[in-house]
């Protein structure tokens, strides 16, 4: 049986200084839920310390297929429903900017 790649999501966010530390509280809560969820491999929260990048915080998670992160997301739905979170909102109202996408490994 062939080993399929493993998928990356990579979250590129722009955030203002003044909501640094509570978008930050966020990203940590909803990494925890994700990191119980089955097929989660592991995770990286980076913040920029230099260069002219817009993004200046980047959460990269790696999971084992689509089909476990797509589960994970309903996963992290339920927990923010469950908390009263709404990310859209809360974006929206810290001037908050978003680039998310999935990635696979380039095979050589």
């Amino acid at each position: 049986m062939e080993k399929s790649l493993p998928i990356f999501r990579v979250d590129k966010f722009s955030v203002p200084e003044a909501a640094r530390e509570e978008f930050l509280k966020r990203v940590h809560d909803t990494h925890q839920v994700l990191r119980r969820q089955p097929g989660f491999i592991r995770d990286s929260l980076l913040e920029q310390v230099g260069g002219s990048g817009r993004f200046n915080i980047v959460t990269i998670a790696e999971w084992e297929s689509q089909e476990a992160i797509d589960a994970a997301r309903m996963a992290v739905t339920q927990a923010h429903r469950e908390n009263g979170f709404d990310p859209q909102e809360t974006m929206a109202r810290l001037g908050i900017e978003a680039d998310i996408a999935n990635y696979q490994p380039i095979e050589p």
